[in-house]
């Protein structure tokens, strides 16, 4: 059974840990995937791995004008736009306020935040004009929670949790379901650095204890499913009982 068949999804951040996962996923559901991050190598195999249902575009999520170009590209190509998994993302910099680099933070927002916010303006256009769409916001338990070290991305992600109740406001009536989805501490290249800083208390979570990619990847196959228009303009957590017993999980 393939319930995305005849969907067409566009995946960023895709080269790799939850991005990919969410990719694979997607693929075996049926989906038809334009894949995208800055590391054309990487994000090529991730599309390859899938198979011909799969194609990958090196884009990156804090150039407007380049993104908007490449959802015109995938809507002219495929004839449609019908779901956006809006994952690009980077912990970097780890560091205190006080010793943390001006440019480097700035850095984080424009890809956190503002790189959603273009993909998000990219896409709302096309999926408003065909009745509708589905837009997946990779969000985190650090967009309602500080976490030492982390101000840059828990700011982004602060600032991406209105974000989404904002698109949820504005296109209210409009086919718009959009989601903020929190797939916690998950077994990802991001996870490396994170112990790696020693800072914080997620940096002391063993790697044993961390969630598996995959599973974030089949949630999201979830949230593409009527199954879960209730959590519509909703920011949630993987961890959430209700939500796993959803997905068939303890």
């Amino acid at each position: 059974m393939q319930p995305l068949a005849g969907k067409v999804i566009l995946v960023t951040g895709a080269s790799r840990g939850i991005g990919a996962a969410a990719a694979e996923a997607l693929g075996k559901a049926g989906a038809t995937l334009v894949l995208t991050a800055r590391d054309a190598k990487r994000t090529q195999a991730v599309a390859a791995a899938i198979g011909p249902s799969a194609s990958a575009v090196a884009c990156d999520v804090s150039d407007y004008a380049a993104f908007a170009a490449l959802v015109e590209q995938t809507v002219a190509r495929h004839g449609r736009l019908d779901v956006l998994v809006n994952n690009a993302g980077v912990i970097e910099p780890i560091s205190r306020i006080a010793d943390s680099d001006p440019v480097a933070w700035a850095r984080n927002i424009q890809i956190n935040l503002v790189g959603a916010y273009h993909a998000i303006r990219a896409v709302l256009p096309s999926m408003v004009a065909a009745g509708g769409g589905t837009i997946i916001n990779l969000s985190s338990g650090a967009a309602i929670r500080p976490l030492e070290g982390w101000s840059s991305y828990c700011s982004a992600k602060a600032g991406l949790h209105m974000l989404t109740r904002a698109v949820a406001l504005e296109t209210l009536g409009q086919g718009i379901r959009v989601f903020g989805f929190q797939p916690g501490t998950t077994d990802t290249d991001m996870q490396v650095l994170i112990r790696a800083s020693k800072m914080n208390p997620v940096s002391q979570i063993p790697r044993e204890k961390l969630t598996p990619v995959a599973l974030p990847g089949r949630a999201i196959v979830y949230l593409c499913s009527p199954a879960a228009d209730d959590l519509i303009g909703q920011d949630f957590s993987l961890n959430d009982a209700a939500f796993r017993a959803r997905l068939g999980v303890a």
